[in-house]
């Protein structure tokens, strides 16, 4: 049933219900479908076909079903079959008035996400959906997408008659998930050091290049300014900008890859699209997906034909697969960021990672001695940079670029904040700090920052650990995060965050100190 929030969770009677009564008008025939047959409603209903069975045995008890042996297409034995009751259909009429209710998001055709109910959403996306089709996408994948190749093509509009141009075009509006060019960023300063190793790594044969760094300290800024110089020197070089979001999934990803690599409904000579689960719930090929896109895009033919104007036939374009904040998929998509790494090794791909953490699908040896991945961990700008910067401002009241350092530790949105404020520390500045970074960690992982943070050096590890009474090794999402680091002389933290953990003053800022002081004494 319908709830207040975007969770959508069905039961399993109601998807029986609602399949069954989409195929009532089977009801009674002497030969029908496989799709009122166990093995037909298990993969309807994203259920296991032993579950059915014993579903079903409690709605013959409720008499909303009976259960016939019939004739099915296309097979050579008779087999049992399900079909609603007239009590079942008025049961199921009404759980789906209810459930049509049920608020779900999709991504419309010019890219917004919209929040609405159920019975509207294939209407929405103009696709052929039913409503136990929108509903069990919506519970696997969070997000149903305006030209999802998964849903069929694009219905006939109704106003005047005629489909706009494109309409009928399979997996048209896919460009609601992704851009084909860098998103318009704040004017950068400094990172020419940081430009330059990009530079590299594009002309190398390194298939990946990850840049994380804390909230806010510029990534997704620096990667879109020197995408912009690149594709201005570089005309074969051709973009997938895919910004994820916590509701991603592996396949979505997958998916809008496809779509921008050239694949649809009219041009798949691979079968590339076979790959893609078509019903709610089953899993992604990755190993198929991988070897049949390596297969296509190791092709220089099939890309010049399908890229290449027809009058002016040129040399194939190569791929740049941009994952900002891919973080938020990391975990779920890891398989699938392996994957797309191996045919990034071998194929005119490459992968260009943003992220707040770390990432673990590749290991330390292809970093080190492999050299698929290349790793940039961005801090913040440099005493020149910011000299640089403020320089250029009309403000005369403002403190030494040494000193704006030392506040903010060269973090850019606090040098923009003071731009457009005139203050160091300006609310939204520390307010960005502790919803973005601090109030998000455990208790325990803060208080470890903030008994670092009265240290005027780096601490050695087992003195931090002692006086915070912790055990084992530094907190991994710290280190991932690049919170917490670890350098030659001991543990430290960026100065932006030990800055504002030092306003805490008073008791607990002397405790601390006491607390620190005794351990390094112990």
């Amino acid at each position: 049933m319908p709830s207040n929030d975007l969770r959508v969770h069905i039961a399993v009677e109601d998807r029986l219900l609602l399949h069954l009564l989409e195929q009532d008008d089977q009801a009674d025939l002497y030969m029908v479908s496989g799709a009122v047959t166990r093995p037909g409603i298990a993969e309807a209903c994203a259920m296991h076909p032993p579950n059915v069975s014993r579903s079903m045995r409690t709605m013959l008890r409720n008499q909303w079903v009976s259960e016939h042996t019939r004739t099915v297409r296309g097979e050579s034995r008779r087999q049992k079959t399900w079909q609603l009751t007239e009590l079942g259909r008025a049961e199921a009429k009404s759980r789906g008035n209810i459930l049509g209710q049920t608020q779900v998001l999709i991504r419309d055709e010019d890219g917004q996400l919209l929040e609405i109910v159920a019975a509207q959403a294939s209407k929405r996306l103009a696709a052929d959906l039913t409503l136990l089709q929108v509903l069990m996408h919506a519970q696997h994948e969070g997000v149903l997408t305006f030209g999802d190749i998964r849903f069929g093509m694009i219905q006939k509009g109704e106003d005047d008659g005629k489909p706009a141009p494109g309409r009928l075009k399979l997996g048209a509006g896919a460009h609601a998930t992704y851009h084909t060019g860098p998103p318009e960023t704040r004017e950068v300063h400094g990172r020419s050091a940081e430009m330059s190793t990009l530079n590299e790594w594009i002309d190398s044969q390194q298939s990946c290049m990850l840049i994380h760094g804390i909230a806010g300290i510029g990534k997704s800024t620096l990667a879109a300014h020197w995408m912009k110089q690149r594709m201005e020197e570089d005309e074969q070089l051709s973009i997938c900008w895919y910004p994820c979001q916590p509701w991603d999934t592996s396949l979505g990803l997958a998916t809008s890859l496809l779509h921008r690599v050239g694949i649809d409904a009219a041009h798949d000579p691979v079968q590339l699209m076979e790959t893609l689960p078509m019903t709610p719930g089953a899993k992604l090929d990755i190993d198929a997906y991988r070897r049949l896109l390596l297969s296509y895009l190791t092709d220089p033919t099939v890309l010049r034909e399908r890229f290449s104007d027809e009058d002016e036939p040129g040399p194939p374009p190569y791929f740049l697969l941009v994952l900002d904040d891919v973080h938020h998929i990391s975990e779920e998509a890891a398989d699938l960021l392996g994957a797309l790494l191996q045919v990034a090794d071998a194929s005119p791909l490459k992968l260009l990672l943003i992220s707040r953490t770390t990432l673990t699908f590749y290991d330390r040896r292809d970093v080190h001695t492999r050299e698929r991945v290349s790793e940039m961990a961005l801090s913040g700008l440099s005493v020149e940079d910011l000299d640089a910067w403020i320089s250029d401002l009309q403000e005369s009241d403002l403190p030494s670029a040494p000193v704006i350092h030392q506040v903010t530790g060269g973090h850019p949105l606090a040098i923009e904040l003071m731009e457009m404020y005139g203050e160091v520390t300006h609310g939204d500045w520390l307010r960005f700090l502790d919803e973005e970074i601090l109030n998000v960690l455990p208790d325990e992982e803060r208080e470890l920052l903030s008994t670092l943070a009265v240290s005027d050096l780096p601490v050695p590890w087992d003195v931090l650990a002692a006086a915070c009474s912790h055990d084992g090794n530094p907190p991994a999402v710290l280190l991932e995060r690049g919170l917490l680091l670890e350098l030659n002389e001991g543990m430290w933290l960026h100065e932006a965050l030990r800055e504002r953990l030092l306003r805490e003053v008073g008791a607990p800022l002397e405790e601390r100190k006491k607390k620190l002081n005794k351990a390094r004494d112990a």
